[in-house]
C-alpha cells in the first residue's frame, strides 16, 4: 500500500494541477498521510526551477494548515482518531511518558519534527493532545516547515538536478545531525 501511495504521489508531479496536488499532499501529510510532500516537491521544482519558492510556499502553508488538523485530532479526537494513528506508526507505547515531558520541550519537539525525517504528524497530534499553546505550535511549525521546504527549494533552484540525489539521500541525515549538535550544545550550556 505504501509503495502505491509513493508511486501515485510521484506521478502527480507531472499533473497539470500539480500545485493543488502538492497542497493536498502537504496538508494531509501533517496529520495522517505517510508520504512526505518532498517526494512531489522535488520533481516539481526540477521541472520548473523559476517556481521553486512558490512551490515551497504552497507546501509550507498547506503543511502548517494540515498541522492544525493534526493538532485538532489530538485535542478533540485523540481517543477515536489520534491514538489509532499513533499506534499504526508504532508510537503508542511511549505516549504517556512522552506526554509528561512534551510541553516542557514542545517548541524543540515541533521544530525537530518539522525539519527532520521524524513523522511530523506524530508531533502535530501530540501537540493537541498535550494542549501545547496553539501560538507556540503555529510559530514553531512555520519556522520548521519553512526551513525544510525553502532549503530544499533553494538547493534545487541553485544546483538543479545534481542536488536531487543529495537531497533524497543525505539532507535528512544532515538535518538530523544538525539537530543532534544543536541539542547537545543546549544541554552543554545548560549543565556547564
Amino acid at each position: 500500500m505504501i509503495q502505491r501511495l509513493y508511486n501515485w504521489t510521484l506521478s502527480m508531479a507531472e499533473h497539470p494541477h500539480a500545485l493543488w496536488v502538492l497542497a493536498l499532499v502537504s496538508f494531509v501529510e501533517s496529520s495522517i498521510f505517510p508520504i512526505p510532500p518532498d517526494i512531489l516537491m522535488i520533481p516539481m521544482i526540477l521541472a520548473a526551477p523559476s517556481r521553486a519558492f512558490v512551490i515551497a510556499g504552497v507546501a509550507l502553508v498547506s503543511s502548517v494548515l494540515g498541522g492544525l488538523l493534526g493538532y485538532a485530532i489530538g485535542a478533540l479526537a485523540f481517543d477515536t482518531v489520534g491514538q489509532p494513528i499513533l499506534q499504526a506508526l508504532g508510537k503508542a507505547d511511549s505516549m504517556e511518558a512522552f506526554n509528561g515531558r512534551f510541553n516542557d520541550v514542545g517548541f524543540w519537539a515541533v521544530l525537530i519534527a518539522g525539519i527532520t525525517p521524524f513523522p511530523y504528524k506524530v508531533i502535530t497530534i501530540m501537540s493537541g493532545w498535550t494542549a501545547m499553546p496553539l501560538g507556540t505550535f503555529i510559530v514553531t511549525s512555520i519556522i520548521a516547515r519553512g526551513l525544510r521546504f525553502f532549503i530544499v527549494a533553494a538547493l534545487l533552484w541553485k544546483f538543479g538536478a545534481p542536488i536531487k540525489t543529495f537531497i533524497e539521500k543525505r539532507l535528512p541525515l544532515m538535518f538530523t545531525l544538525f539537530v543532534v549538535v544543536l541539542i547537545g550544545g543546549v544541554y552543554a550550556v545548560k549543565f556547564l
